[in-house]
């Protein structure tokens, strides 16, 4: 089963490209939802969610909607796992596992987050966090693109986070792998010239993919389909929109049919 949605929701340069210019930003997820089957939540990572603010979310949405929610901070990018922020972060998930919207955790680690034996008992002990939990691990250093990685992850039943972006020295190449029943792929588009040198983080995700860029991933997202037993694509290019833009594209190039097309 394919999700296909945008990571976020909640921009105002939106407004004129998938939102009306006049619309209520408290009205912006209800609006999404009827256009999309999932959302990412990022807002997570910089500060913890409560139950209450993921429960008045989830009573914006219908009831086959998923949200996929990111790690906190405090578990993924500081020098050691905060328990507490961890034991919280699972606390507050709880509306959405109860009604069946939860579709996982994705684990974003830094370019600074090493293939190292210390760094591989962190992902074991994120697993133990977690709980049972769904969770999908990104990384953003390439000294973990490796079958041992894949092979790590699959015995602590951990997703792998497949991303495409700029080929930049350092960045992560496109493989597409499958590790846990959960498929994941982050599109954060590949405006090379301004990924390390902009003035304002937007700059960076100020791409429109092509259909034949998109192209490529047909069938990089079949194979991990057909490894899975749900598989989530989101795109993060979200400047004016066109995140929101390209996951119709794809979604029409997967033959995946969103919500609005669903009942047309």
């Amino acid at each position: 089963m394919l999700y296909i949605g945008t990571s976020g929701y909640s921009y105002d340069d939106w407004r004129g490209f998938l939102y009306p210019e006049g619309l209520d930003k408290r009205e912006m997820l209800s609006y999404y939802a009827q256009r999309f089957p999932a959302v990412e939540i990022n807002s997570t990572y910089y500060s913890l969610p409560t139950a209450y603010m993921l429960s008045a979310m989830s009573r914006k949405t219908p009831g086959d909607f998923r949200f996929v929610v990111k790690a906190h901070k405090d578990i993924t990018h500081s020098e050691e796992a905060s328990r507490e922020a961890a034991a919280a972060f699972v606390g507050a998930l709880q509306p959405l596992r109860e009604q069946g919207k939860l579709g996982c955790v994705l684990a974003q680690y830094p370019w600074s987050f090493k293939n190292t034996t210390d760094n591989g008992e962190r992902l074991a002990q994120l697993r133990e966090l977690m709980d049972d939990v769904p969770t999908v691990v990104e990384f953003r250093n390439v000294g973990w693109v490796r079958e041992e990685t894949f092979a790590y992850l699959r015995q602590l039943g951990l997703g792998y986070c497949a991303v495409d972006e700029p080929r930049l020295k350092g960045l992560m190449p496109r493989v597409a792998e499958a590790t846990s029943p959960v498929g994941y792929v982050r599109f954060h588009g590949r405006n090379a010239d301004a990924w390390w040198q902009h003035e304002e983080a937007w700059q960076r995700y100020n791409y429109l993919y092509t259909e034949q860029e998109l192209a490529e991933w047909v069938p990089r997202v079949s194979r991990i389909a057909e490894q899975t037993e749900v598989t989530y694509l989101f795109f993060n290019n979200h400047y004016q929109g066109k995140s929101a833009k390209n996951a119709r594209m794809f979604a029409a190039m997967l033959n995946v049919k969103l919500p609005l097309e669903e009942e047309a």
